[in-house]
């Protein structure tokens, strides 16, 4: 019988879904829960939802929050592992400074807590569970609400001074397009979804022709999805498919700058653009990745993340397994 001391929690905080996960030693996931990121309330209400998803998935585990190893937690922005402090999480609601997530989940779930960043700890899962399996180097590059990378090198994560992987801060183009993060330029300022959103609201207000926010409407979505994103392709939405194809370029050339740096066996795409296009991209993506590298004849391999929405909710519990 399995005992419930070697089951963690895990907890995946994106800038539009709390994900949270109950696994076992083996990775198996017992129970899980999804509730939207609240838009408002700050990092205090965003805590609260947290908690209150993770004792529902552990409710469909049938444990207590309290009997847990500990939970992990993956979170965007710059995340303390250290202390647990969650500090300019912009793609969460007035998240500007600093707040003690760890410390606050610790006292509202009764167990430990540990905070790592979102994608770091889902590139985590994918090479030790997922698509990342067969290597020992690789890079994850996560295309969501913005574009986030991990980093796995001889075996092990490589963090940096705190802030390593940060792949959609790289610049693509000097005095490029505003990024969500301040600066000008940023893979994320092309390929981020909040980003190609805002630029898709611009263009539609000077007149351009899309559907995309008649089809955001009518499917009762509060931001254009991966999913509004692939409905207004399939239905040849030409803005859209200029958005994506703008996207591919800049994940292509950044993705290939990253690589003639570290020269890795893999990139993993996930997220959740990522994982809905990244098989009908894949093409054109390693296309464009091609024109940049500087060993082109021994190009890294190029996988789409198997884990699914889980893997950030599995690689965040690992933070108890290193």
């Amino acid at each position: 019988m399995r005992g419930v001391s070697e089951l963690r929690g895990g907890i995946d905080l994106g800038g539009t879904k709390i994900q949270t996960a109950i696994v076992d030693a083996t990775g198996e996931v017992l129970g899980q829960a999804r509730r939207p990121t609240p838009t408002d309330g700050g990092p205090a209400g965003v805590a609260e939802q947290m908690a209150e998803a993770l004792r529902e998935a552990a409710t469909m585990a049938g444990v207590e929050p309290s009997e847990l190893q500990g939970v992990g937690v993956g979170s965007p922005g710059d995340a303390d592992e250290k202390t647990g402090t969650v500090s300019s999480a912009k793609n969460l609601p007035d998240w500007e400074g600093s707040f003690p997530l760890g410390e606050t989940l610790a006292e509202a779930l009764g167990t430990e807590v540990r905070v790592g960043n979102d994608v770091q700890v889902a590139t985590e899962a994918e090479f030790h569970l997922g698509a990342g399996r067969e290597f020992q180097s690789l890079i994850g590059v996560f295309w969501g609400t913005g574009v986030g990378g991990g980093l796995v090198l001889d075996g092990k994560p490589w963090l940096g001074r705190g802030a390593a992987g940060e792949i959609g801060h790289m610049v693509v183009k000097r005095g490029g397009a505003k990024c969500p993060c301040g600066r000008k330029g940023c893979m994320e300022a092309y390929a981020g979804r909040s980003a190609m959103e805002a630029e898709a609201r611009r263009q539609y207000e000077e007149g351009h022709k899309t559907d995309l926010f008649k089809l955001m409407e009518k499917h009762e979505k509060p931001r254009l999805t991966s999913g509004i994103w692939e409905r207004a392709i399939d239905h040849g939405d030409a803005l859209a498919e200029r958005l994506i194809d703008r996207a591919i370029e800049a994940l292509g050339t950044g993705v290939a700058s990253a690589v003639n740096l570290i020269d890795p066996e893999a990139i993993i795409i996930g997220g959740g653009l990522g994982i809905r296009f990244g098989e009908r991209y894949m093409e054109p993506l390693t296309k464009e990745m091609s024109k940049h590298l500087f060993v082109d004849e021994r190009p890294p391999a190029v996988r789409v993340a198997t884990l699914g929405d889980l893997g950030g909710a599995i690689g965040a519990s690992l933070l108890f397994a290193r």
